[in-house]
């Protein structure tokens, strides 16, 4: 963590100037060339983390790390409505440019959307995040947004697991901001993990975060509280979203959301008021419950099987349902690793959470002119399925 944060962040000498755009080979194995200079195999585990940016005020923050031991902190004033700061740890050279509004509720369905990149389930693991967006065209070899007016879809489980969260988000939210301006969109999707952090479900969170950032004395999940920046972020973001007639969801939608007649708008406004309801606010509401467990959104896995207890596999005839009352031709789901990108149901649902460990790289799925691509580690493009 502590040498990769200083690539991806906005740097004083380059805040959001034009910037190059070179072509990333369609091919290879060899690293981003930043990635492979700034954290060499052999670099050590690292507590350090940070930074987390308190809203204390409508227009002053607290900005803290945990850093080799120590917890520096530094209030700050807005300046004409953006907090700018220096990082304090490594990142002493880094620039971070924060608005001070409340991040938007965007609109949960584009429509014309020329070209669409999808990867999910990153759980903390930076440098084969950086890696396939590099190797896809969607960053440059700085890890700033090339990619014009496509959208990325980021579907959920940014947290848990691995040891590089920060890194991750940070670099999500950034890159928003850039493709924003460049006429795209970056779309975080919130995954079951992503919830279980702020709802203080702490199972699987990397030893890391337990034993170090905690020690300043805020637990883990109130880092991510909605007074903190990255907490009010999250929770402006949505559970589904429609890319042209392409839906996206973490775990998936099932024959009960239908008849319950959760539609995407109810299913994201309700996740938006659900993330700080207390555990006996969902246990007795029959609804709360439903969009929280097996059956719903976040943790639905009937499109790859049978859940015991719960429900069978989803058929033919009940996705045909699903994609109906959705409006959709697709959906595109991860939260359950199926080893490598692939399409379901004659390519009417694609589960795109994938092994790192067993494939050494995420995959990710492009859909660009009508067609579905696998796209591996290297950048390399496989034809899936073709829908025009």
């Amino acid at each position: 963590m502590t040498k990769l944060i200083a690539i991806y962040l906005v740097t004083l000498s380059g805040a959001l100037g034009p910037r190059p755009t070179p072509q990333p080979p369609s091919s290879g194995d060899q690293a981003i060339p930043a990635l492979n200079a700034l954290l060499p195999p052999s670099a050590p585990d690292t507590m350090n983390d940070g930074p987390h940016v308190y809203w204390e005020t409508d227009t002053t923050a607290i900005v803290f790390y945990y850093c080799d031991g120590d917890t520096p902190a530094e209030r700050l004033n807005t300046i004409n409505d953006t907090l700018r700061f220096r990082g304090r740890c490594d990142d002493r050279s880094i620039e971070y440019v924060v608005p001070r509004a409340d991040p938007a509720v965007e609109e949960h369905t584009f429509d014309d959307v020329p070209r669409i990149f999808a990867i999910s389930d990153i759980h903390g693991e930076y440098e084969a995040f950086a890696n396939l967006l590099f190797r896809a065209g969607i960053v440059d070899e700085d890890l700033h947004w090339r990619w014009g007016p496509g959208h990325l879809v980021v579907l959920g489980d940014v947290f848990d697991r691995g040891d590089m969260v920060s890194e991750c988000l940070w670099l999500i939210h950034r890159l928003e901001q850039e493709a924003a301006r460049a006429g795209g969109r970056v779309h975080y999707t919130l995954g079951n993990h992503d919830l279980m952090v702020m709802q203080g479900d702490l199972r699987y969170v990397h030893p890391k975060y337990s034993s170090g950032i905690v020690t300043i004395g805020i637990s883990y999940q109130d880092l991510y509280g909605p007074g903190m920046e990255m907490g009010r972020w999250l929770r402006s973001k949505h559970v589904g979203i429609k890319l042209n007639d392409i839906v996206f969801v973490h775990g998936g939608l099932s024959v009960e959301a239908v008849e319950r007649g959760f539609t995407l708008d109810a299913i994201n406004d309700m996740a938006r008021e659900g993330i700080d309801l207390r555990s006996y606010d969902i246990v007795f509401s029959v609804l709360w419950s439903f969009l929280f467990d097996a059956s719903g959104p976040f943790w639905f896995r009937g499109y790859h099987g049978d859940m015991s207890g719960w429900y069978d596999r989803v058929s033919r005839r009940e996705l045909n349902r699903i994609l109906e009352f959705y409006d959709a031709s697709a959906i595109v789901v991860g939260h359950t690793d199926i080893g490598t990108l692939q399409p379901l149901y004659d390519g009417r649902v694609f589960g795109i959470d994938v092994s790192l460990e067993n494939l050494g790289s995420f995959q990710g799925l492009l859909w660009e002119d009508g067609v579905f691509y696998r796209v591996s580690g290297a950048g390399r493009r496989e034809r899936l399925v073709e829908r025009r």
